[in-house]
């Protein structure tokens, strides 16, 4: 840990329950340890959800698996966008291989559209659709064996795409080469950092987790399975201070 200079985190189930707010519990958490090490959210999501979500809190953020990058600015209290790459998508493709998909695999009933673009050129593969009601979405694949077990064929379908079994009923596709591992290399890459002075915090790094391409990596990476229990995961760290 001696060497460790910055300390990048997941947001959804690492930091916060999925989707809701952070806590104070965990704000402290960061802020005790801003005073050593510098911080960094890694998302899948957006960067301005990722920091509306984080109320505000003052921090740089990958959004986008790397697609996007916006640094914190103290004198506004906002975020300065850096880049925002956005890609096209062959709309009529996707959607043609996701119905096949879904007749395959007995998915052919769902609430809403079968596919969710996004403008950055991410594509959402909701098994259950997009106007799914959420209890239905979060009763549906809670161990992620029913998509687990034709993730396979997801990835081999969708080859110029990056694949994570995402959410709670679906499937999140990243235009390749983007995925956490590269966004938080390209980042040491620009701000001069070596990997072993990186240490990424996640939830999310079983087969087809959107952490897993930094967990199977050489970056050092601290696994949290219970966000309210953070600080015993970080415990090394903050003794530290």
């Amino acid at each position: 840990m001696k060497s460790v200079k910055v300390i990048a985190f997941d947001l959804d189930g690492t930091l916060t329950q999925h989707k809701t707010k952070l806590q104070d519990i965990n704000k402290n958490i960061l802020t005790h340890l801003s005073s050593k090490y510098n911080l960094l959210m890694v998302g899948a999501g957006e960067c301005r959800r990722i920091f509306n979500q984080m109320n505000a809190y003052p921090i740089d953020i990958i959004g986008n698996y790397g697609m996007q990058y916006c640094r914190y600015n103290p004198d506004t209290k906002d975020l300065d966008a850096v880049f925002d790459i956005k890609l096209p998508c062959e709309r009529e493709s996707v959607a043609e291989r996701i119905t096949m998909l879904r007749e395959k695999h007995g998915f052919t009933e769902y609430a809403g559209k079968n596919v969710e673009y996004h403008g950055s050129g991410c594509v959402t593969f909701p098994l259950l659709g997009t106007a799914a009601d959420i209890v239905d979405k979060l009763a549906f694949d809670p161990d992620r064996k029913k998509r687990s077990a034709f993730y396979e064929d997801v990835k081999n379908t969708f080859p110029e795409y990056t694949v994570f079994i995402g959410g709670s009923s679906s499937f999140d596709f990243v235009p390749f080469p983007y995925d956490k591992y590269y966004a938080l290399d390209k980042y040491c890459k620009d701000n001069g950092y070596t990997h072993d002075e990186v240490i990424y915090v996640g939830d999310d790094y079983g087969k087809g987790g959107n952490d897993e391409a930094v967990y199977v990596s050489d970056f050092k990476f601290i696994c949290v399975d219970d966000y309210t229990r953070l600080g015993e995961y970080l415990r090394e760290l903050l003794e530290g201070i």
